[in-house]
C-alpha cells in the first residue's frame, strides 16, 4: 500500500511555482522570487543561497511597490491637472493605479503564501 500526501496550496499560489514538496518546487520559487526584486539583489550569492531570504526580500520589495502605487493613485486628482494632462488621461490613469495596486495586493498575498511554504518545508540551508 502507497502512502501518498497531498500539499494543500493557497489559492494565492503562482502558477509559475510548483507544489511544494515536488520534485524541484524550491527552483521554481526562487526563480519567481527573483523576477520580483530588482536584478542586483537577484545576484547577491546570500539571496541565492537561501531561498527565505529571498522570498523575504521580495515581501519588502512588493510592500513598498503597494504603498507608491497607493500614493500615485491618491495624489492622481491633484497633481495631474498641474502637470497639463487632460481629464481622460487622469481618468484613464487612475484606473491604471487602482488596477496595478489590486495586482501588487495579489503579487504579495502569494509571495506570503511562497514564504510560507519555504518556511515550513525548511528550505533555509
Amino acid at each position: 500500500m502507497t502512502l501518498t500526501t497531498t500539499t494543500r496550496i493557497s489559492p494565492d499560489w503562482p502558477c509559475q511555482v510548483k507544489t511544494p514538496g515536488s520534485y524541484d518546487w524550491e527552483r521554481s520559487a526562487a526563480k519567481w522570487l527573483r523576477e520580483l526584486v530588482p536584478a542586483r539583489y537577484a545576484s547577491y550569492p546570500a539571496l541565492l543561497r537561501h531561498p527565505v531570504l529571498l522570498a523575504r526580500h521580495a515581501q519588502l520589495q512588493v510592500q513598498q511597490e503597494v504603498r507608491v502605487a497607493r500614493t500615485a493613485l491618491q495624489t492622481a486628482r491633484a497633481d495631474l491637472p498641474r502637470l497639463g494632462m487632460p481629464e481622460s488621461v487622469i481618468e484613464h490613469t487612475i484606473k491604471l493605479y487602482a488596477a496595478e495596486v489590486m495586482q501588487l495586493q495579489h503579487i504579495a498575498r502569494s509571495v506570503r503564501a511562497v514564504t510560507q511554504a519555504l518556511v515550513e518545508h525548511g528550505t533555509t540551508r
